[in-house]
């Protein structure tokens, strides 16, 4: 036993001795081979931007420096070895410490160089006039501007997003699916054609998740289970009962009722919530009428882009604008509101010519023996679970309005709310979990809108909104009118297509630029082209807005559907006329 020990001793001490050894012989084989840290030293302290030509920060820029002529990488203190791989961050800086042996900076001459994929390369040569010296340290700055460029990865890019939008519009898959399918074609060419040629690479699976706003999917999901929940107290079968009584069998009249309410409404509420709770009220109104759900639906639609315009917290692409420019919520009222009025309006007199035929398709004898039906067969089944539905409601609006003041996502209200009556339900027996997360919460649109971001992150970032923007800023030529109208426009014809959020992001440094530039621009009227464009131009197809897609999503669901054609023929004109109003009105009064 104590030989036994004694071998087993002797066996740790040898190993423990040989490991000391390879340790010291590392350590010293690194120490000669790694930066050069003695007192005489020289460090190079590189910093700098690189933004695009609308002076936005580039991300993940790779930088590469030589100096007379010769790549180095960063020799850090503390590192084995070289650390190359300096890229920028995601307002496009970068920083990155160089060793170098004594003499070699004074008089040299750096050059930093820049490459990205859909990226023109571009350099920037540092001579030794333009770097400071403290003793053996030399700091230099390397701001400068990279330009887009169409390879290989933006038309693929284009070429998928055109194909997926084409399955969307013919309705040859399933809208989910097809998104799906574009997103993934992109992520798998970029990981397989990619890694063999960056050129090829579109889009990393951390800009895909990246590219996903989870605000707007957990404020869907949120009032999905709101919605889902009150819709079992019998509240929306009693609000088409209370509406119909008002409009006294008036179809019309009830369109009109419901327009103006959803426009409203969607001008302090996100217009997404607004269709949320309507679009159930209008299925049971128009099935109690016999006519179809669409030919109120649709209208409200339109109405609820439109009244989302009219103020700074109605619409994303407002809140973008109004703390990007710094204007207030009564800019907008006094410079949006007014247009708005009048389109709604005129969305009076098309919903009637449009939609005047299915109107006449309600026959009711009796308007007060069908009223009297309604109360009996429309009555509140749960006013209990109402009761403290409705007060975590107006809590989530309250939250919704004063969102700003918290600093805080509505998405977070919208969950918050969710969990608060989710929890009620289950814990008094009055829901069912699995028919709530199987039936009432939109699977299929949640899905839709995941993909879809990505899809649109694919383009973005590959260009191909970037594009369209300078081509905007250089057909204007510093003209007031041609800026206003192409702003206008384009904004509205591009969110009719592409999610207007990415798109307003990448127009605000533009608009930004025309505003300081332009004589006459100073009145803010180029944002407010900005503001009509992106807004307006969502009615234009049924993907155009996030309300769109969540109201039809409830509509098929329910056995209602419309095809991306029809609902284009019928909305498209519409979208023309309230943005060619809006135009007059920038004209005509800036």
């Amino acid at each position: 036993m104590g030989r036994a020990i004694t071998i087993y001793a002797k066996g740790f001490f040898v190993t423990f001795a040989v490991f000391f050894l390879l340790s010291f012989i590392a350590g010293s084989q690194a120490s000669a081979s790694g930066p050069a840290t003695g007192v005489d030293a020289e460090i190079l302290d590189l910093y700098g931007r690189i933004v695009d030509s609308h002076g936005t920060g580039v991300a993940k820029v790779e930088v590469m420096v030589e100096v007379d002529g010769k790549t180095v990488t960063r020799n850090e203190p503390g590192n084995h070895g070289p650390e190359s791989g300096l890229k920028t961050m995601e307002d496009g800086t970068f920083q990155g410490r160089y060793h170098f042996p004594p003499g070699v900076l004074a008089g040299a001459v750096v050059k930093v160089s820049a490459a990205k994929t859909s990226y023109a390369g571009d350099s920037l040569v540092i001579t030794s006039d333009k770097i400071a010296r403290t003793g053996h340290e030399f700091r230099a700055r390397a701001d400068f501007t990279i330009k887009r460029a169409a390879g290989p990865a933006f038309w693929i890019a284009a070429t998928v997003f055109v194909l997926a939008y084409a399955l969307i519009s013919f309705e040859l898959l399933h809208r989910t699916l097809a998104a799906m399918l574009g997103a993934s074609v992109m992520l798998v060419i970029s990981y397989t054609f990619g890694t063999i040629n960056p050129d090829y690479h579109i889009l990393s699976y951390e800009s895909a998740i990246k590219a996903i706003d989870m605000n707007v999917i957990l404020l869907l999901m949120g009032m999905m289970i709101i919605i889902g929940i009150l819709k079992h107290t019998g509240v929306f079968q009693w609000c088409a009962y209370k509406s119909y009584q008002l409009a006294r069998g008036n179809v019309m009249l009830l369109a009109v009722i419901l327009m103006s309410f959803t426009a409203v409404t969607s001008a302090f509420l996100d217009n997404v919530t607004t269709m949320l709770l309507l679009t159930p009220v209008s299925i049971e109104i128009a099935l109690s009428l016999g006519i179809s759900p669409l030919a109120l639906l649709i209208p409200e639609i339109l109405a609820s882009n439109i009244g989302g315009t009219a103020t700074l917290i109605g619409d994303p692409p407002n809140i973008m604008i109004g703390s990007y420019a710094g204007l207030t919520f009564m800019d907008f009222v006094h410079n949006l509101t007014p247009v708005c009025i009048v389109s709604m309006l005129v969305l009076f007199v098309y919903a009637r010519i449009g939609f005047g035929r299915e109107y006449g398709k309600a026959r009711i004898d009796d308007v007060q023996l069908f009223i009297n039906q309604l109360r009996e067969e429309y009555k509140i089944t749960d006013a209990t679970l109402l009761s403290v539905g409705l007060i975590i409601m107006a809590m989530v609006v309250g939250l919704f309005l004063t969102h700003g003041y918290w600093h805080m996502e509505v998405s977070i209200a919208a969950l918050f709310g969710a969990s608060l009556l989710f929890t009620y339900g289950l814990v008094t027996k009055r829901i069912n979990l699995l028919e709530l997360v199987e039936k009432d919460i939109e699977w299929t649109t949640l899905l839709f809108f995941m993909f879809l971001f990505m899809l649109v992150g694919g383009v973005e970032e590959t260009g191909l909104l970037d594009i369209i923007a300078d081509g905007v800023l250089k057909l204007s030529g510093g003209d007031l009118t041609v800026s206003i109208c192409l702003i206008l426009w384009v904004a509205a014809i591009m969110s009719a297509f592409v999610d207007n959020i990415p798109f307003t992001a990448t127009m605000l440094p533009i608009v930004a630029y025309l505003t300081e530039v332009i004589p006459g621009a100073e009145s803010n009227v180029l944002w407010w082209a900005l503001a009509f464009g992106a807004c307006f131009g969502g009615n234009g197809t049924m993907i155009g807005a996030s309300a769109n897609v969540v109201t039809l999503g409830i509509a098929e669901s329910a056995g209602h559907s419309i095809k991306f054609i029809a609902y284009m023929k019928v909305a498209f004109p519409y979208m023309l006329l309230s943005v060619a109003i809006a135009n007059v009105w920038l004209l005509l009064f800036y």
